[in-house]
């Protein structure tokens, strides 16, 4: 590369990373929520495709949906794979380019049309959900789109557009949400002309079948630089890589995840991605609306629960009505049908954000993930319940004894994850706290920065900083208190009103919690917790409010309003219940309980019981060095 092309490249580079500092700045309507700001403007009116990505989206998923036709689910979790032939069907249609810009040979589609995309392959089998979005919203096409050289993405996403299956390596067996203690390693050679990988990656979502992996590995400081965690694009079938296990879970029967090894494998500097020591802003970026495919597949499964719930509910007759009648059940059918709009309005509210390319949308998907994983679990068991001992029996036992193949069991087993990937319920937490309340966080360690007078640092922060004196006054009143505010929202706008009203309540109780704990806030993590989750169920009333005005002018505006009302109820009652829970509570009991345990204090209790685990293993194994000494999974599907 030539001097005059290596100053155009590094140009470029600090051009894109300027504007995608810039864009984080940008209003979040979500951040509004937790800081007493509720500006719907933000999210109303709903945004929708432009002309053109309706046409191109619409036209994929009618050919998509034909072909989905065709699947058989019960192949995959009957023989615990996706067939090869499925995987060649999707890379025939493009499935695996959907987020590629045509210019690579993808279809460029929005990542609404791609999350709707998801929602049909999950109801297929949320295996497939799973294959697509690992490769699709964390594997290489993200982030070598959003951070690889011209070069790079002229290398790779046509390939990955094509049907080659990538992963995304990050998690070591030793390593999961805390990745500054990666041990994996990528020390550069003497030359500079390449990088020798060697450590072990768990949980590698498509290991076992992908072509192209992006591995995050810590570079060794070197005479040229201080290294640090970095993303490498590598070929899945470089010598020294050995896919040691194939895993296998609850749920997610098709899924092909394993255990990865590298050992002395040797990597091209041209296949870094950004520089050394950005690797975890790649992933965090990669993972902002990488998360989004979550929600997408919680919608499809709220969907099959109603439809399933709904037709069973009228089929099934008890004390001469079907059981659907009955109010109990009649209970859980309305929680069913209001969460599942709102799963879909959750997801198509976030979705569009991003494609508007106009706000930071970090909160919003972590929010939807964390909301829409939780929601669409509860939504499963309660299916599993109405449909009884036919809600546990497998689908494949239902159908063996003359009955319909209602995969209940299946549903509950796969959705479990999604409380787990991408970020756990409590990690999801800990960083929407982070990000939605920092405000408050850098206020309280302003705070306790030192024991000696802290009036004094408490007028500096409520005063001379200016954030608390500008900010407080806005939380005694606003638009919520009017009876006649947000019109636009019809017979909704009460619930609206309430949004409102419940952000500035939540801000203040935020401030309350600063002033109590100080910078021990940030460890006050169930507090918080409930913070997080008063923000998402009104975030989910809002998402649901403004889809439902969309909607009504589209078709049935009575129908769509009577489930966007029911919703709103069923949240504010959960609101209330955290804002309770906010001070009435259980924690410093359970926080004194729970150190008592670790320190076997109730040892006695776990006697009488026998422990089959006993003598299998370690509770978490070493990474293994040197080569490996077991069979390579890995497989070739094309």
């Amino acid at each position: 590369m030539s001097t005059e092309q290596q100053i155009n490249e590094k140009t470029s580079r600090q051009v894109a990373e300027a504007a995608r500092e810039k864009e984080w700045t940008r209003p979040s309507f979500a951040k509004g929520l937790y800081l007493g700001s509720f500006d719907v403007s933000l999210i109303h009116p709903h945004p929708t495709p432009t002309a053109s990505e309706r046409d191109e989206g619409e036209d994929f998923l009618r050919r998509l949906t034909d072909y989905a036709r065709t699947l058989d689910s019960a192949v995959i979790e009957r023989d615990a794979r996706i067939p090869d032939e499925y995987i060649r069907g999707f890379a025939g249609l493009g499935v695996f380019g959907m987020k590629i810009p045509q210019e690579y040979g993808g279809l460029g589609l929005s990542l609404t049309y791609y999350g709707r995309a998801l929602m049909l392959l999950s109801s297929v089998h949320p295996s497939i959900g799973a294959l697509v979005s690992a490769h699709q919203s964390i594997g290489v096409p993200e982030p070598v789109k959003v951070f690889g050289t011209p070069e790079q993405k002229q290398e790779y996403l046509p390939r990955c557009a094509a049907g080659a299956v990538t992963a995304f390596l990050l998690t070591e067996p030793d390593v999961g949400s805390d990745p500054a203690r990666m041990n994996a390693t990528a020390t550069l050679s003497d030359d500079g002309a390449s990088y020798v990988i060697n450590g072990s990656k768990l949980w590698t979502t498509n290991g076992v079948i992908a072509e192209l992996v992006v591995v995050m590995a810590t570079v060794p400081s070197h005479a040229g630089g201080k290294g640090g965690i970095s993303a490498f694009v590598v070929e899945a079938d470089s010598p020294g890589i050995t896919v040691e296990n194939r895993n296998t879970f609850m749920g997610l029967r098709g899924i092909e995840n394993g255990v990865t090894r590298f050992d002395n494998v040797r990597v091209p500097a041209a296949n870094r991605l950004g520089r050394e020591g950005q690797g975890l802003k790649i992933a965090l970026t990669t993972l902002n609306t990488g998360r989004l495919s979550i929600p997408a597949i919680c919608a499809a499964a709220g969907k099959w629960s109603l439809k399933i719930s709904r037709e069973w509910s009228n089929a099934r007759v008890q004390w001469g009505k079907p059981v659907g009648q009955h109010e109990a059940v009649g209970k859980k059918l309305a929680f069913i049908a209001a969460t599942a709009f709102a799963l879909e309005a959750v997801f198509e509210l976030s979705a569009s954000l991003a494609d508007a390319g106009q706000k930071d949308v970090r909160i919003e998907a972590a929010l939807a993930k964390l909301w829409s994983s939780e929601m669409a679990y509860q939504v499963a068991d309660e299916l599993v319940q109405i449909r009884g001992g036919r809600g546990y029996e497998s689908a494949a036992s239902l159908k063996a004894r003359g009955e319909r193949a209602v995969g209940a069991e299946q549903q509950l087993r796969d959705l479990r994850i999604n409380r787990i990937f991408e970020g756990s319920t409590e990690i999801m937490h800990l960083l929407i706290a982070r990000e939605a309340v920092d405000a408050h966080l850098a206020a309280a360690g302003d705070l306790a920065s030192s024991d000696a007078d802290l009036t004094a640092k408490a007028k500096a922060a409520l005063g001379a900083s200016g954030f608390y004196a500008r900010w407080l006054p806005r939380l005694i009143a606003g638009r919520g208190l009017n009876p006649k505010a947000y019109g636009e929202f019809g017979r909704l706008a009460n619930h609206v009103r309430y949004v409102e009203r419940s952000s500035r309540k939540l801000a203040r109780h935020t401030f309350l919690g600063m002033g109590r704990w100080q910078a021990k806030l940030e460890h006050r993590q169930v507090f918080l917790g409930r913070i997080v989750d008063i923000g998402a169920e009104l975030f989910a009333m809002s998402a649901v409010c403004s889809r439902a005005v969309l909607l009504a002018k589209q078709g049935d505006g009575r129908s769509v309003f009577e489930l966007a009302d029911a919703f709103c109820l069923q949240a504010r009652g959960r609101v209330d219940q955290h804002f309770a829970d906010l001070w009435k509570n259980t924690d410093t009991a359970d926080r004194r309980l729970s150190k008592k345990l670790l320190g076997g204090d109730y040892a006695w209790l776990e006697g009488g019981i026998l422990d089959p685990s006993e003598g299998t293993g370690p509770w978490i194994s070493e990474a293994p060095s040197g080569p490996s000494l077991k069979e390579n999974l890995h497989r070739k599907y094309r």
